[in-house]
């Protein structure tokens, strides 16, 4: 009777570490998707804002020229 009862113990065994290693396995499974997930969002925020940085730095390069234009016609017509 204990040679019967030694097989189903290391079955449960076995199915237990096999459990442990699927739980693992989802576990990384669901970090790298929580990664990917955390990267799309900032693609998306970066995507939105784009438009947004094209137009500060349109109006500081903007804001720049007119200064130096100023500064030049200052100096040669004071």
């Amino acid at each position: 009777m204990a040679s019967a009862a030694s097989p189903t113990a290391l079955e449960i065994e076995e199915q237990v570490a096999r459990i442990r290693r699927a739980q693992v396995e989802t576990e990384k499974f669901v970090a790298e998707q929580k990664k990917l997930m955390a990267e799309a969002a900032k693609l998306e925020r970066d995507r939105t804002l784009a438009p947004w940085q094209i137009v500060a730095t349109t109006v500081a390069a903007t804001a720049a020229l007119i200064g130096g234009t100023a500064a030049v016609v200052k100096i040669f017509f004071p």
